[in-house]
């Protein structure tokens, strides 16, 4: 879905604010109040925006937002962390990548490397990878989500299990003033605990609107993780369990 430089603006405003509202909205555009309810109705249409009475407001909670909307909220942010993440990891390494759209900015940026083995749960980025011979891509069994490709559920969970890796690459849906992983689909979790679990260094890649979002259900801890690529963090809490647990945090602006 292409989105126009006002609805973007606007899903960025939400984003920092929590909520927007048409007269306000109308009055920073310069324009009809018609005009920014039509906005909003496209917005919350494509389930990047929840409407309310009198404007819109950022999702957050128990629902997650659809993989083509996910991918366009800090876009240009999510490919620095992918390059920056994909400098981690060198060539003729093995590697875990789980669903996400910033872990599939990842394997965008990994095209240039040679020799990987890369074992995923994510469809997109089998489907990426695979085409280009210097990688082995291996893809786990289970449950295919419809809404983004992911593979759920036991079996995937089994699979994940049968490998020993250098690295894991793990996106997450929120990440909470604790330091706590969190997500929306108890199934997807087992599968990112059976990553975090089976890998000897594990890269969290995750924009820093997700320090802003909230989700039901627990993957791990930041503590767990050896490296977080994110493109800035002024969290003080989320600043200091890095700093007392060695979690080396890369800021890519």
């Amino acid at each position: 879905m292409y989105l126009h430089p006002r609805h973007k603006e606007i899903v960025e405003t939400a984003r920092l604010v929590g909520r927007v509202g048409v007269d306000e909205l109308a009055a920073r555009f310069d324009v009809t109040p018609q005009t920014i309810r039509k906005d909003l109705n496209e917005l919350c249409r494509a389930r990047i925006l929840s409407r309310v009475h009198g404007g819109a407001m950022f999702p957050s909670g128990t629902e997650n937002m659809e993989y083509e909307q996910r991918r366009l909220i800090s876009e240009a942010e999510k490919m620095a962390i992918g390059r920056a993440a994909a400098e981690i990891i060198p060539e003729n390494a093995s590697l875990f990548i789980n669903i996400g759209t910033t872990t599939e900015a990842v394997s965008h940026a990994l095209l240039k490397k040679g020799g990987l083995m890369v074992i995923t749960n994510n469809i997109n980025v089998a489907n990426r990878m695979r085409v280009y011979t210097q990688f082995e891509v291996i893809i786990a069994g289970g449950v295919v989500r419809a809404s983004d490709g992911g593979i759920i559920g036991e079996a995937a969970v089994d699979f994940i299990r049968q490998f020993s890796v250098d690295f894991a690459v793990i996106g997450v849906s929120a990440i909470d003033q604790s330091g706590a992983l969190l997500d929306y689909d108890f199934r997807e979790v087992k599968v990112a605990q059976a990553i975090i679990e089976n890998a000897r260094h594990v890269i969290l890649v995750a924009d820093s609107t997700k320090t802003e979002r909230t989700a039901p259900v627990r993957i791990g801890h930041l503590s767990q993780v050896d490296t977080f690529v994110t493109d800035v963090c002024k969290n003080d809490n989320i600043l200091r369990i890095c700093r007392e647990n060695d979690v080396e945090l890369v800021q890519t602006s």
